[in-house]
């Protein structure tokens, strides 16, 4: 009994290994894209702003197989959900390596978004029913260590003197060796049903998630906050060049301050949520992007602005994975999956929405409006967050 019981231990620990690594991969390829455009975009004749293009059409592919994840994994089980999505992302990247014009490289786009988004939601809702929430933020700040590497792989490979495709395909070699380590543990994981003790509900239609009480809430609430963290993240150099006279080079590396807030936030937030449960947590992350947007609003010297940036990043570590980990506890384990699949939707929308329009604003108006752009955001998302906790059975004090 003891044998069989330490069996099982050694199982979820293996499975949970595989996961952070499965969450590092996720962020590999996230970043390449931003990172490797200097170089391609010369080589293949079009404008800069043609990166857009190819972006779009992988947040499409994104949104569309996050709305799918219910279904899929109801089908397949996260297991191979992961599987086949890890493998499709390696036969996108090895299909940038060796594409020759622009139009292939928007082919190849197109099983690189449907490949990102399922396994997101699948493994996300996966680890909120199976693990403690301390888990889901380290999960993600291995996510942050795969975006901040695969970048860092680009700017070597080009350093040595090799190509941009060069750097497409060790990536890609990574995700192949990722995809076999997932295909290998398929026993590990468990089906839908077997979480459940039963037989696995239908998948359901968008339309019956949306009525759901607490849906749209939840949904609006994740697209206010990737809408705050992918704003300030992109128009933080700017921001500072524009607005507080800092020059390029030192701007940059302040802007790379707010990402590293993100990530260490969020291993420390994995410590934090021992005391502290999720929705304390998310109100915690409000209240310190709140003093950051303050931060940044004030008239002072340059480091104000960088402890602006830095207390917006450490506010947003804990709001996205603390509200996936509530997901199950609000909604119910047979919802969860349906639930975070729009989440993710909702997300990468506001990811894609939401930073060209500041873009517009600053262009017509002023980028000094970023602070007023983030807090408005923030203000919707604080709201959403309470209506939420009202309309739901999760509540705490």
């Amino acid at each position: 009994m003891i044998t069989s019981y330490q069996e099982v231990c050694k199982m979820v620990h293996l499975l949970l290994a595989i996961i952070y690594l499965a969450f590092i991969s996720l962020g590999l390829p996230d970043a390449v894209l931003g990172a490797a455009w200097p170089s391609i975009y010369p080589q293949f004749g079009v404008p800069v702003s043609f990166m857009g293009a190819v972006s779009m059409i992988i947040a499409f592919g994104t949104i569309l197989s996050s709305l799918m994840s219910d279904r899929l994994t109801r089908a397949l089980g996260t297991g191979r959900v992961t599987a086949i999505s890890v493998g499709m992302t390696a036969a996108a990247l090895f299909g940038f390596s060796i594409s020759g014009s622009f139009w292939q490289l928007c082919l190849w786009a197109i099983p690189y978004g449907l490949g990102a988004g399922s396994v997101d939601a699948a493994l996300n809702n996966y680890v909120a029913l199976h693990y403690e929430s301390r888990h889901m933020s380290w999960l993600h700040c291995m996510w942050g260590v795969g975006a901040a590497t695969g970048p860092a792989i680009i700017g070597w490979i080009l350093t040595g003197g090799q190509s941009w495709q060069s750097g497409y395909r060790v990536i890609a070699v990574l995700q192949v060796v990722l995809t076999a380590v997932l295909v290998f543990s398929l026993p590990l994981w468990k089906r839908p049903a077997e979480a459940e003790g039963g037989a696995a509900a239908e998948a359901l239609p968008l339309r019956q998630v949306t009525r759901i009480p607490g849906a749209k809430e939840i949904m609006l609430c994740f697209f206010c906050y990737c809408a705050v963290e992918q704003t300030a993240g992109l128009w933080a150099s700017s921001y500072l060049t524009l607005c507080r006279g800092v020059s390029a080079e030192t701007a940059a590396g302040f802007a790379s301050l707010f990402y590293l807030g993100i990530t260490a936030g969020r291993a420390v937030s994995g410590f934090l949520t021992l005391k502290f449960n999720d929705t304390q947590m998310v109100r915690m992350g409000q209240v310190l992007i709140a003093a950051g947007i303050l931060a940044l609003a004030l008239p002072g010297p340059q480091e104000l602005a960088l402890v602006g940036f830095a207390l917006t990043g450490l506010g947003c570590a804990p709001i996205y994975p603390c509200i996936i980990h509530s997901t199950p506890a609000r909604f119910g384990a047979a919802r969860s999956q349906a639930m975070i699949g729009v989440q993710m939707a909702s997300a990468y929308v506001g990811t894609c929405l939401m930073p060209p329009l500041f873009g517009l604003v600053a262009s017509r108006i002023s980028a000094a409006l970023l602070p007023v752009w983030l807090l408005a955001l923030l203000v919707l998302m604080v709201w959403m967050h309470e209506r939420l906790n009202r309309r739901t059975a999760l509540h705490s004090a």
